[in-house]
């Protein structure tokens, strides 16, 4: 069967009906943001309500999409949509890492991730260190006592002089943290696991890679080079947690945040680790997407599902 005419929606069956939220989930991974999406998805819900045999094709897709987006979007979309199939089809387990200093937006970008791939398991290097240290005393691991920015408080060895103390303690923690991010990795991998950990511990070159060409793994780095941007996130971040995260502790330590950014994307650029510049949270979700979709292209694919439903 020829791909214009590969069945996408089957809601011929009763027990299982069009699902608009599916299908609008299903457009959304591929970079679409979620109003979009549900237009469309919504169009094809009317389609299918006055179809006879309740079905539609790729290429009928298509035809909402370009009617919805306009033709060069429509058709830029249905390709990412193709893509989309793979990542449905995909053997191996996926696992996206998200780095970047403190305020950068992981958590916000690991959360819409997640929501449009449909993964469940969404890990925080601050609470592979919070259970680091329900094991590690003190006296043994003082460098996961403290946040990433004050970690300075952890060096336990003289520095050479005109060391950095902040960037010392910052590299101590997050080589000791990295032993726990592996773990979490190579579960994922070990049971099949979709996963998405995010977290200021994620820096290139500290993790073990010896199992990686077992599953599609995705690596990014988050920044935000305007340090008013930056700062405007710990406002932001005071207010959505009702004063939980307070704005005077972030303030304070901006400097040493910054600093780690610059120490973080060094490490990137030398390992080769792509760095998105958070300037929109939908623009950064759809770098993502893409990164995802491209590399799940990359992997051999099982014979494809024809007639498939959404």
């Amino acid at each position: 069967m020829n791909d214009d005419v590969e069945m996408v929606v089957v809601s011929r069956d009763p027990a299982l009906p069009y699902s608009k939220g599916l299908m609008a989930q299903a457009l959304m991974a591929t970079g679409l943001p979620p109003e979009r999406a549900y237009q469309i998805a919504s169009a094809v819900g009317e389609r299918l309500h006055d179809s006879r045999d309740g079905t539609i094709t790729l290429q009928g897709l298509e035809e909402i999409a370009s009617a919805v987006l306009g033709e060069a979007d429509g058709k830029d979309t249905i390709a990412r949509f193709r893509k989309w199939q793979n990542l449905t089809r995909l053997a191996r387990p996926l696992v996206i890492l998200v780095g970047g200093t403190t305020g950068v937006g992981k958590s916000t970008l690991a959360t819409q991730i997640a929501h449009r791939l449909g993964i469940t398991r969404v890990v925080s290097t601050d609470t592979v260190r919070q259970v680091m240290r329900a094991f590690f005393a003190p006296d043994l691991m003082p460098e996961i006592q403290f946040s990433s920015f004050e970690a300075a408080g952890g060096v336990r060895i003289p520095l050479p002089e005109r060391s950095d103390a902040d960037e010392a303690g910052f590299i101590e923690q997050a080589k000791s943290i990295a032993v726990g991010i592996d773990a979490v990795v190579d579960r994922a991998i070990t049971e099949g696991q979709r996963t998405i950990i995010e977290g200021v511990h994620i820096v290139p070159g500290f993790l073990n890679r010896s199992r990686w060409d077992q599953a599609v793994v995705i690596e990014v780095v988050l920044a935000i080079s305007d340090a008013e941007r930056h700062r405007s996130h710990f406002y932001v971040r005071q207010w959505e947690t009702d004063g939980i995260r307070p704005l005077r502790r972030y303030l304070q330590n901006f400097a040493k945040i910054r600093k780690i950014q610059d120490y973080i994307l060094a490490q990137a650029t030398k390992q080769g680790v792509p760095v998105l510049e958070n300037e929109s949270i939908d623009k950064t979700v759809k770098s993502v997407m893409a990164g995802v979709l491209d590399a799940v292209s990359e992997c051999p694919q099982p014979a494809a599902m024809r007639g498939a439903g959404v």
